[in-house]
């Protein structure tokens, strides 16, 4: 027999089966455990077990909270609302089919079952900084979270990651708004929703977050929020104290949570190393963009020219205020940190935290006047003064 005869006589499924066999391939397409899967050395090109769906993954937080998950090897399902244009650059937090992204509405529980249906774990960082004509505080923080939670234990998902908020309480404390903030006491709502569904949830509620395109220090550096040269703050920030936290630490804090077993069902503050005045801060930022000449703090509860710019703000741009400028946002900067000693903190997972004084003057670069006309190459200027830290 020669050996045209014996490929003509040779099936293909004999060959497959072969092939099969020399491999170790299965070919049963019912198999659908993806944790179980071999795994790779560790990266990006490799897989890690963990099938994560992100929701909010196109946020601020969002982006950083992908971008460390793909870097360990993670498979990411992106849910998105909106233009698809939007989620598309996370494509590049992953290799090649570790990145994919679904459709979804957060009212639409059907699309929330497929984006979740092959994922052990799922992390909620939905949220809104301001009411608009489609979704409120409620619909966002306590329905759409519950909602997650829900479904999410029903699909049988192993943890559930919700970010909350530092100072968020049924009863929040009052400066502006009658009643506090409806962000905050959403918040807390949510919280409780999340732990009614899913017990076993794991809460990490952060303080004020700076990095790239954040609310923080851009909201002070945007020129919506001055007056003229003077920057209103209630009580010139002398009695406000903040922990501003960097969203890097946020990210490693998810990521160790996820690895984490013993994390399950427990609520993490994630707060900075160090605590400041308010008036501390921004005095820190001005100094780091060299616009002290003539700048001065002055208490916001005498400037009624700017009370009455932010109620134009809100009134006449609903969806997205100008500067992110609202009483919501101002009722919230003003409040002070409050950190408990009975809860735990990243440090307990692990984090190494990061300070203003490394990162900030990095982050406000681009407002740095005179930093990319060669002033510095002529008169170098000295880093500015870090900010004083409350004992």
């Amino acid at each position: 027999m020669n050996k045209s005869t014996i490929l003509l006589n040779i099936k293909p499924q004999n060959v497959l089966a072969v092939c099969t066999q020399v491999r170790g391939l299965n070919t049963d397409n019912s198999y659908t455990n993806l944790s179980s899967y071999k795994r790779g050395t560790g990266g990006r090109s490799s897989f890690n077990g963990i099938v994560a769906t992100v929701f909010g993954s196109t946020g601020f937080i969002g982006r950083h909270v992908c971008n460390r998950l793909g870097k360990i090897g993670t498979q990411l399902i992106l849910p998105y609302r909106g233009d698809n244009y939007e989620p598309m650059r996370l494509k590049l937090c992953g290799d090649l089919g570790q990145v994919l992204f679904h459709q979804y509405d957060l009212r639409d529980e059907e699309s929330i079952r497929k984006a979740i249906k092959y994922s052990n774990v799922v992390i909620n960082l939905v949220g809104r900084d301001w009411e608009t004509r489609n979704f409120t505080f409620n619909d966002v923080h306590v329905e759409g979270a519950r909602r997650l939670a829900r479904l999410s234990k029903e699909a049988g998902v192993e943890r559930f990651i919700h970010l909350s908020a530092l100072n968020a309480s049924e009863t929040p404390e009052s400066i502006f708004i009658p009643g506090g903030s409806a962000f905050l006491r959403s918040k807390a709502l949510g919280d409780i929703a999340v732990l009614e569904e899913f017990p076993e949830a794991t809460i990490i509620k952060p303080s004020d977050v700076y990095g790239q395109e954040d609310r923080f220090i851009r909201y002070y550096a945007h020129p919506w929020r001055n007056q003229f040269n003077y920057m209103p703050l209630w009580n010139k920030g002398e009695k406000t104290e903040k922990q501003p936290i960097s969203v890097k630490d946020i990210a490693s804090g998810i990521v160790a949570a996820i690895r984490d077993p013993d994390s399950a069902g427990k609520i993490y503050q994630a707060v900075g190393p160090k605590r400041y005045l308010l008036s501390e801060i921004v005095d820190y930022l001005y100094r780091i963009m060299r616009r002290t000449d003539g700048r001065r703090l002055i208490d916001l509860k005498w400037d009624y020219l700017f009370q009455l710019r932010v109620t134009l703000n809100e009134k006449f741009s609903i969806n997205w205020p100008l500067g992110n400028l609202h009483w919501e946002k101002i009722e919230r900067e003003h409040l002070s940190d409050v950190v408990r000693s009975d809860v735990l903190t990243l440090e307990d997972l692990g984090v190494i935290l990061t300070t203003m004084e490394e990162q900030i003057p990095w982050e406000l670069k681009p407002f740095t006047d005179g930093i990319y006309h060669g002033h510095d190459v002529d008169d170098p200027k000295p880093p500015a003064e870090p900010p004083k830290v409350v004992i």
